[in-house]
C-alpha cells in the first residue's frame, strides 16, 4: 500500500480529471451539499464507498461551505474476516468509522427468493437512514457510480419491464427531512479500479452469503454493456443520457 499522503494526493492530482472533477461536478450539478449539512457517508467496505469517503474528506478540507461528515458502517452479517478488513482499511485511510449491526443477511436469506439483492438494498437503505438520522445526519451519501446507474437502467428494462433509473439525489419517503445523495454519479468504475490499483489497496466485494448462492443478473448486464461498447464507444453515455431525455409522448400510452 502507498503512503496515505500519496493516496490522498492522487485523488486531486493524478485522478483529478477522471474522479475528482466528476465528483465535484455531480455535487454542483445537483446541489447536493448545503451549508451546515451533516452527511452520513455509508461505507460498505468496498472500493466505491471508501473512495467516496476520501473524496468527501478532500471536499471538506478545501470547501468554503461548512458541513459535517460522519462515516457509517453497517454490519449486515459480515464474517469476522470482512469486518477486520473494513477496520484495517479505515485505519489505513484515516477514516473514523462508526459500526452498527443488523440482521439483514439472515432476513434476506430467508425471504429474498429470486430477488435477494433488491430486498437487501431496500433493507440496507432503511437501516442506514434510521441510524444516520439518530446520529444527527440530514443526508446519507452512497457510493453508487456511473456504471451502477446505467446497469440499473438496463436491469429494470430487461427484467422488470419498466423504465426507471438511479437518481443523483432523492428525498426519503419514510424518514422526514432526510435525503440520499450519490456524489460519484459521474465517475466510471474503470477509473475507480485504476485508483485502487495505484493505491495498492484491497477491499471486500459484496461479501453477501446470499448472493454467493444466487447468480445475479448484474454481471450479465455488465457483459452486455461491454459488448455494446465494442460496436459503439458512446453506448454507455447514451444509456446514461436516456434517463434525462425521456420523450413522454412516445413512452406512455393511455387507453380511452
Amino acid at each position: 500500500m502507498k503512503e496515505l499522503k500519496d493516496i490522498e494526493k492522487s485523488i486531486i492530482k493524478k485522478f483529478r480529471k477522471e474522479i475528482y472533477r466528476r465528483f465535484i461536478r455531480a455535487i454542483n450539478d445537483y446541489d447536493m451539499i448545503k451549508e451546515n449539512d451533516v452527511i452520513g457517508i455509508c461505507i460498505s467496505g468496498g472500493k466505491d464507498s471508501f473512495l467516496l469517503a476520501k473524496c468527501m474528506q478532500e471536499l471538506k478540507r478545501h470547501n468554503k461551505i461548512p458541513f459535517e461528515l460522519k462515516f457509517i458502517v453497517m454490519d449486515p452479517g459480515y464474517n469476522r474476516k470482512n469486518i477486520k478488513k473494513i477496520k484495517e482499511n479505515a485505519k489505513k485511510l484515516n477514516i473514523d468509522i462508526n459500526i452498527f449491526k443488523s440482521n439483514i443477511f439472515s432476513v434476506v436469506d430467508l425471504h429474498g427468493n429470486n430477488s435477494p439483492c433488491y430486498l437487501c438494498a431496500r433493507m440496507r437503505r432503511g437501516a442506514l437512514y434510521d441510524y444516520a438520522q439518530k446520529q444527527g445526519c440530514n443526508k446519507i451519501a452512497l457510493g453508487h457510480h456511473f456504471n451502477d446507474v446505467i446497469e440499473t437502467i438496463l436491469l429494470n428494462q430487461l427484467y422488470n419491464g419498466q423504465f426507471s433509473g438511479m437518481l443523483p439525489i432523492l428525498d426519503s419517503e419514510h424518514f422526514k427531512g432526510m435525503q440520499l445523495i450519490r456524489p460519484l454519479f459521474y465517475v466510471k468504475e474503470k477509473d475507480i479500479l485504476s485508483w485502487v490499483k495505484y493505491s495498492e489497496l484491497e477491499f471486500i466485494d459484496c461479501a453477501c452469503s446470499v448472493t454467493k448462492k444466487n447468480t445475479g443478473k448484474r454481471s450479465e448486464i455488465k457483459d452486455l454493456i461491454n459488448q455494446l461498447l465494442k460496436d459503439n464507444e458512446n453506448a454507455d453515455i447514451n444509456i446514461f443520457n436516456s434517463m434525462f431525455n425521456v420523450n413522454v409522448n412516445t413512452t406512455r400510452y393511455k387507453k380511452n
